[in-house]
């Protein structure tokens, strides 16, 4: 009978095959001998020396030869970081995995943070900053996140149930034993526990977040349900409270240079500003020299920090009407790299030099010390030109905003030359009241002091990637593609119906968009036809690999110019500062093998950052009018499906959903070349675009969600009629069936149902 010495041995050194059976066949234990192998087990078991994880024996806190693990953070060369799923805390801190790359340089499955993957214990390496090596088996599906909704608790009867958020989730009943002190009214976060016989599944409150009735409760809702990270952890405040002041050490003095910031009223950050001068060299006449001065995160923000980490996972900072998530600290986003008024903040900074024709002839990138001269509003810039001056703007008119003004007609030329896509969509924004609800909508006005700003960024991320693929050094590239054969079809379909015609040989440019929008302008279709083309249009990305910028019309892009809340200008940042010998502060070797996917999850970041903004935004909207309920309003239709029309109110931007089903007595059918819902019998068409009248009969403010009854009639469009399916006596017969005749239909309008 081996010793428990031998046994525990044998254990460390073949954690794969630790098993009773495995032992006993190790040690040629047979017959009666095995009660006193089972006795020895147990005894270590007992005592705490071994463990049991499936079906093996392992020494506490050993990792069981495969398992599942979460993908948390990648490392300062970009490398996949990994914690096991369920770790238990008595076997000590939580093992840090690092994951190998296959033989082709990538991470296996195209797994990234986040991702829950089945991995193999591979190696260990004690020297590393990650102990466990492990190589990826399979990319699992994500774990269900736990519902959210609103607890509803019944003061008679006392049972509860839950109103989820998602409008697509149905009602809960919450086991009343199980309510964690959550209160009728209160934000819960819910596991689902049984299905049985139930009417409704069963579940059990995990999490209370907060009273619904709370000061931004709204905003609660966003990032528990997109499960958007709020607090920062100990060690990232305790990184950025004690960072480090800059040092002069390779930096060019630009104190004495005046340049502004120009930002939001109220804005609490702020990462550029910009200077322009007249270009005084003789062989560029009336030309014009522009600075842009970007904040240098990457100073404070290093590949090694808990900040970076934690600013790779966040991708991006998220806008709410009531709050900022930021993506780094306030420490640094809104103090140590924000280019404050007055103050002395390192900087990284790129001169331009344009033509009076708006060609940019050259460029150069400089690591700076700067002093911004003054911080102004675009309202307050904007006044100053138009001749209203203030004590500040006065000061500046002369030296600093009208030489800017100039180069901003510079640079319009080279834009106007260039030709990029010229969508006019109005973007709503809310006004809220002290207590987090909506005091009123509105459209802000599109100014000059905007669209100066907004070129001079795009010069600078242009320039940015110019200048490293000049060096050869690793770009995260931000790419827009063009429309696919398939959305450019469907366009060309819909503008058939306005008689608007399309080239149909080959892709189309951003000019030939252009042409179209300048068709419809100033005519009721406008707004309907810069929606159909911002819905044909891909969605931009962050990618190694070069494809140009379709909306822009560039054939290199590169954000440069926000490295405080977003996680790419930063890397732009570093791999400036490598290529370019601006100090030790720049992208680690080997970095670019890992940009590709590193570019996947930020643009994934991206694109839940603006599907929660939009949400609450909706939300808000919706508690707003919860009181209005009965009342009328006018409005657009947003969006025809199948199951009924979206309808954008004029005055609030408000949407909501008016079902096919409740528009009148004749049959809907969907023509999606037109984007309109055609009654079969009458021809009366709602189209994308159509100015409409709707009554408020429910909403849900916590889905976001709102029902319209449909008040206007339609048009007559017997030109659609032709594209509609032809149905069979069966379908006809069916229909009246279910309440919807196709014979005998009044002239007068129809009554609404709901």
């Amino acid at each position: 009978m081996p010793s428990r010495e031998d046994i525990l041995a044998f254990i460390n050194q073949h954690p794969e095959k630790a098993g009773k059976r495995e032992i006993a066949r190790h040690f040629k234990i047979a017959g009666a001998a095995r009660i006193e192998l089972k006795r020895i087990i147990k005894d270590l078991t007992a005592d705490g020396h071994i463990e049991k994880k499936q079906k093996k024996l392992l020494r506490p806190g050993a990792l069981p030869p495969v398992f599942v693990a979460s993908i948390k953070e990648r490392d300062a060369q970009g490398d996949l970081i990994a914690f096991p799923l369920n770790w238990d805390g008595a076997a000590g801190s939580e093992p840090r995995l690092l994951v190998l790359q296959d033989k082709r340089g990538a991470s296996m499955h195209k797994a990234g943070v986040g991702d829950r993957v089945l991995v193999k214990l591979s190696s260990t390496d004690p020297q590393g900053a990650a102990k466990h090596c492990v190589r990826i088996m399979r990319k699992l599906e994500r774990a269900p996140a736990d519902l959210l909704g609103v607890l509803s608790i019944d003061p008679v009867s006392k049972q509860a149930r839950l109103l989820p958020v998602d409008r697509k989730q149905n009602e809960l009943d919450v086991d009343p034993r199980y309510l964690e002190d959550a209160q009728d009214g209160d934000l819960v976060t819910v596991e689902v526990v049984t299905k049985g016989r139930h009417r409704y599944p069963r579940a059990h409150v995990k999490k209370r977040i907060g009273a619904m009735g709370s000061e931004k409760a709204v905003t609660e809702i966003a990032l528990h349900a997109h499960n958007i990270p709020r607090e920062f952890p100990d060690q990232v405040i305790a990184e950025a409270e004690s960072a480090k002041p800059f040092t002069m050490d390779q930096r060019e003095d630009w104190r004495d240079m005046p340049l502004i910031t120009i930002d939001p009223a109220d804005a609490k950050d702020h990462d550029d500003a910009v200077y322009a001068q007249a270009d005084t060299a003789e062989d560029n006449p009336d030309g014009t020299i522009v600075y842009v001065a970007i904040a240098d995160v990457a100073a404070y923000v290093h590949p090694s920090s808990a900040m970076d980490r934690e600013a790779q996972k966040r991708g991006n900072s998220v806008y709410f009407p009531d709050r900022v998530v930021p993506m780094l600290p306030e420490a640094i986003s809104n103090n140590l790299c924000s280019l404050r008024e007055k103050e002395d903040r390192p900087a990284l900074a790129v001169a331009m030099k344009f033509s009076a024709e708006g060609k940019k002839l050259s460029h150069s990138f400089h690591r700076i010390v700067m002093r911004s001269a003054a911080k102004l509003s675009y309202q307050q810039a904007q006044k100053a030109i138009e001749g209203v001056l203030d004590e500040k703007t006065e000061m500046l008119l002369e030296p600093v905003l009208k030489p800017l003004w100039q180069a901003y007609d510079i640079l319009k030329k080279g834009r106007d030359k260039r030709a990029p896509l010229e969508l006019d969509i109005a973007e709503r924004k809310l006004k809220l009241k002290q207590d987090g609800t909506v005091d009123h909508v509105f459209v802000p006005e599109r100014l000059d002091a905007h669209k100066l700003i907004e070129e001079c960024m795009i010069q600078a991320n242009v320039c940015a990637a110019e200048q490293l693929e000049a060096k050869k050094a690793p770009v995260l590239y931000r790419v827009h593609d063009a429309s696919t054969p398939e959305k450019l079809a469907s366009l060309r379909d819909f503008l058939s119906t306005l008689s608007i015609k399309v080239p149909t040989a080959g892709g189309l440019r951003a000019s030939n968009f252009n042409h179209i929008l300048a068709k419809v302008e100033g005519t009721p279709s406008a707004q309907l036809v810069n929606e159909v083309v911002l819905r044909s249009q891909a969605q931009a990305e962050y990618t190694p690999q070069n494809i140009g910028h379709f909306g822009l019309n560039l054939r290199r892009y590169a954000h440069f110019t926000s490295p405080i809340r977003r996680y790419a200008d930063l890397l732009i940042h570093r791999s400036l500062i490598r290529a370019l010998g601006f100090g030790r502060d720049g992208l680690p070797e080997s970095f670019e093998d890992k940009l590709d996917a590193i570019g996947g999850e930020i643009s994934a970041a991206e694109r839940r950052a603006m599907l929660a903004e939009r949400e609450t935004i909706d939300r808000l909207i919706a508690q707003w009018l919860c009181d209005k309920l009965g009342a009328t309003f006018n409005g657009r239709v947003a969006g025809v499906t199948k199951a009924g029309l979206f309808v954008r109110l004029n005055e609030s931007g408000a949407d909501g959903f008016v079902p096919a089903s409740t528009i009148g007595v004749d049959y809907y059918e969907y023509v999606e070349t037109a984007h309109a819902l055609v009654a079969r019998q009458s021809g009366e068409t709602f189209q994308l675009g159509d100015q409409v009248e709707v009554k408020l009969v429910e909403a849900a403010p916590f889905a976001g969600a709102l029902r319209f009854e449909m008040l206007s009639d339609g048009q007559v469009r017997k030109d659609l009629k032709g594209n509609l399916k032809r149905r069979s006596p069966a379908g006809r017969a069916r229909g009246r069936s279910q309440g919807k005749p196709y014979k005998n239909l009044k002239k007068q309008k129809a009554p609404r149902r709901y």
